[in-house]
């Protein structure tokens, strides 16, 4: 009939590869590609941000699942670092005016370490060398001379007064509470009774004796604490000297070894002063043989200050490093202060401090999954802080959110300098881009991942290239030419386009694997084009329960599709479900009702809120091409009803749309529809069938049910002509087109529609606007006229109709 779209031929359901085009026999042959196929956008803007020496140049890439991102960044950021020397080493060490706050220090690269050891030589040289000082002939005697000179001066002074008291008949005696002065007679000290009975001025003249001398004593006893700090001063100062001697000549060497780093120096002459200023700490610890009372005497040994806590260790020789933040939390990111419990009491020092990834990967690349580092509390607001202020600062996590807590350190902040790319979704990056305008500030080169590529002859040798680049990598058997040639189909497949294809790496690597295990369980040393098509559809059955359901509740009728006969206002339209990795094509009954109304076409789903949006616009835009088609000289006194029959989860998108339209027109015309014929596509208001997505599974869907009642040769789907192109079918499907057993018709037009599936054509217009009677078009214009008059019929005597029923579109 005139105005029938013509069926595709099998040719143009399926763009196979000719496996000969490709130039090879087994991937053995190729030189193995892997550098970002199809990505030179993402590549060159990988170099760019890489190499920009600029703030705020870091990167943001973003692209579907699966295309290699991580990969494609890693392996460019590694090559780049290869060319790069690595940055200078840190350490922290003791500050000894505030030990809260430990100094950073930088040295060259492959210097820390080195240095650590040096200075944990010189602490066990240190636990040897003072003691061993302190235990020397020479010091001995000298605190022996000192102490015996304090005494000796007490001695003599204390002499020199019992001399003088013995000459006034007077003696100094020991108390309890000290020396004291007593008369005495007959060399013994006068008793009280016995001094009262002297005559009274023998009386006073022993008290006034009594009363000079114990002036005297009083002098000797005021001079005896500057004595004792004359001693311990000249005690001081011989185990500064003592202390001086031993250091120097450890301290002497390490900083003639360190000369030319600055830093070092001036912390080495720290060290010096430090254990000269703590002369006596040294002393103690070297000559006390008890265990201290008070066990936290123990919580920082002397030596243990002097050590060096290594933050930064990068090798010598070594180049720039690439770090992988696999789970960035706030302390794996930005280091950590770590505590020790002693004895109930969480102690803590310079040498608890921890480096986090910022501290590893200064002057090369960090890379962070955005999606990770966003689960982290604080760790994307001071990633960003620390970005701005070229500074890595070590805290807490309670301290970040401004909680004040346990006391604990202030490290000295590091210089960050480092290129951060985050890693995440295409959603990701453009919500975090909207909501968070450091975005923009902080992460200035977007790195854009296609999710596929142009596919033609030189891009599919290429794209055979890259697959051999997976399997040199994954270390599996070599593929021939054929197994080669249905994984780009497959890849085209993925994507529903004939003309692209897919970059998800990740898929093609997952057959890559169950491929070569078919073949290792059929003993094959080449993998062929039976492995990779056993491994799709192994991979298709362990999903397929949901999809063998749904047909089995079609084909038990319990689920009502009709695939022969005609029936007036009842169509097949077809949708996709998709559950996880599964998707399938579901075939739905869709029914329209006309009655007389005011021009209204009511969406039954919507009604009850299981329309989306997308849905409610296909079914208006239906409205709008009544009023047009229909209504420019005549009101549309009909009301219509639309319904997905049977379906209770939902109904989204306008690709069902054209099949409404035929229905609505079949319930207008009175003419049956072909229920063998099943139709998807969206219609816009001028008639015209516009493109839609998951035609490929739509398609096997239908044909699954019709296989399952036996194929009669008049069944077929309906598709918009712009899908042509995106047709990838099953081995299945193909073969029973080219029998003639199944049809493909793509169409343009709703009017193509309506003249293959009610088998009549839709008419066209004369001059006048009128349609042919013998035409679908002739005889929804006759259905409406009847409405009309109709309504007039039951319109008020004298009244005019109302302007909804002037209007045409609802």
């Amino acid at each position: 009939m005139e105005g029938q779209p013509k069926a595709l031929s099998a040719d143009a359901a399926y763009a196979a590869v000719d496996p000969a085009s490709l130039g090879f026999d087994t991937t053995s042959d190729l030189d193995p590609y892997m550098d970002g196929v199809g990505q030179p956008r993402a590549i060159e803007a990988i170099e760019f941000g890489t190499k920009i020496k600029r703030d705020g140049y870091n990167l943001f890439a973003f692209g579907d699942p699966g295309v290699g991102r991580h990969f494609l960044v890693r392996s460019h950021l590694e090559a780049l670092a290869a060319s790069i020397p690595a940055a200078e080493d840190w350490c922290y060490v003791n500050n000894f005016v505030d030990s809260r706050k430990p100094e950073a220090i930088s040295l060259p690269t492959g210097t820390v370490r080195v240095f650590s050891v040096d200075m944990e030589k010189f602490v066990e040289d240190l636990r040897v060398a003072i003691p061993g000082a302190f235990d020397s002939e020479n010091y001995r005697e000298r605190r022996q001379s000192i102490d015996a000179e304090i005494q000796e001066r007490q001695e003599a002074a204390f002499q020199k007064l019992h001399a003088e008291a013995t000459a006034a008949g007077a003696a100094l005696v020991r108390t309890p509470m000290g020396f004291a002065v007593a008369p005495v007679a007959d060399g013994k000290v006068i008793e009280p009774a016995k001094f009262h009975a002297l005559p009274e001025e023998k009386q006073e003249e022993i008290r006034k004796t009594v009363a000079e001398l114990e002036k005297k004593l009083e002098e000797i006893v005021r001079h005896i604490p500057a004595w004792h700090k004359e001693h311990a001063e000249k005690i001081h100062e011989l185990n500064r000297e003592v202390t001086t001697f031993a250091v120097a000549y450890l301290i002497d060497p390490l900083k003639q070894k360190y000369a030319g780093i600055a830093e070092i120096g001036g912390w080495l002459d720290r060290v010096r002063a430090d254990i000269i200023d703590n002369a006596e700490l040294f002393w103690r610890a070297a000559t006390e043989s008890e265990v201290p009372q008070n066990p936290l005497q123990f919580a920082e040994p002397p030596y243990e200050r002097y050590r060096v806590n290594v933050i930064v260790d990068n090798p010598a020789g070594s180049r720039a490093p690439v770090v992988f933040a696999d789970h960035p939390t706030f302390a794996k990111l930005f280091g950590r202060i770590e505590h020790e419990s002693r004895f109930g009491n969480l102690i803590t020092d310079y040498r608890m401090i921890r480096g986090g990834c910022l501290h590893e990967a200064n002057g090369g690349f960090l890379i962070a999954d955005v999606r990770e580092l966003l689960m982290q509390p604080m760790a994307w607001e001071t990633l960003k802080r620390s970005l701005k202020t070229g500074r890595i600062e070590i805290e807490s996590i309670g301290e970040a959110l401004g909680y004040g807590g346990l006391a604990t350190l202030e490290p000295e902040p590091i210089p960050l300098d480092l290129k951060v790319v985050l890693v995440g979704d295409q959603y990701l990056y453009h919500m975090m881009a909207a909501l968070d305008p450091d975005v923009q500030r902080l992460f200035k080169v977007a790195v854009d991942f296609d999710g596929s590529f142009e596919r033609n002859p030189e891009s599919e040798r290429l794209f055979a290239r890259f697959i051999a680049g997976l399997i040199v990598k994954a270390d599996i058997r070599p593929m021939n030419a054929p197994a080669v040639a249905r994984l780009i189909e497959h890849a085209s497949r993925t994507i529903e386009d004939t003309k692209r294809l897919s970059l998800n790496v990740g898929i093609i690597q997952n057959l890559l694997y169950e491929s070569d295990h078919w073949a290792s369980a059929g003993g094959k040393k080449i993998i062929s084009r039976t492995h990779v098509d056993k491994a799709i559809r192994a991979r298709k059955e362990r999903l397929d329960r949901i999809r063998l359901r749904s047909l089995e509740s079609v084909t038990r009728d319990i689920h009502l599709i009709e695939t022969r006969g005609r029936v007036t206002g009842q169509i097949n339209g077809l949708s996709v479900l998709s559950i996880g990795e599964i998707s399938f094509g579901k075939p739905s009954r869709i029914t329209a009702n006309v009655r007389l109304g005011r021009g209204e076409v009511i969406d039954i789903e919507r009604q009850v809120e299981l329309g989306g949006a997308l849905h409610s616009k296909g079914v208006l835009i239906l409205s709008g091409f009544l009023g047009e088609k229909f209504g420019q000289d005549r009101p549309l006194a009909v009301s219509a009803s639309i319904v997905f029959e049977q379906s209770y989860g939902g109904v989204d998108g306008d690709s069902a749309s054209a099949a409404e339209l035929v229905a609505l027109l079949s319930a207008l015309s009175d003419r049956p529809i072909d229920q063998a014929l099943a139709i998807t596509g969206s219609v816009n208001q001028k008639g015209r069938i516009q493109a839609i997505g998951g035609v490929n599974e739509k398609i096997e869907g239908f044909f699954d049910i019709c296989r399952e009642r036996r194929l009669t040769g008049k069944q077929g789907v309906l598709i918009p002509s712009a899908n042509v192109q995106h047709l990838m079918l099953r081995d299945d499907v193909v073969e029973a087109i080219r029998k003639g057993r199944f049809s493909i018709y793509p169409v343009d037009r709703i009017e193509e529609c309506v003249a293959l599936m009610m088998d009549a054509p839709a008419g066209e217009p004369d001059r006048k606007g009128a349609y042919p009677a013998a035409t679908v078009y002739g005889d929804v214009v006759a259905r409406l006229d009847e409405y009309a008059a109709l309504a007039r019929k039951q319109a008020p005597q004298g009244g005019s109709p109302s302007s909804s029923e002037r209007n045409s579109a609802p």
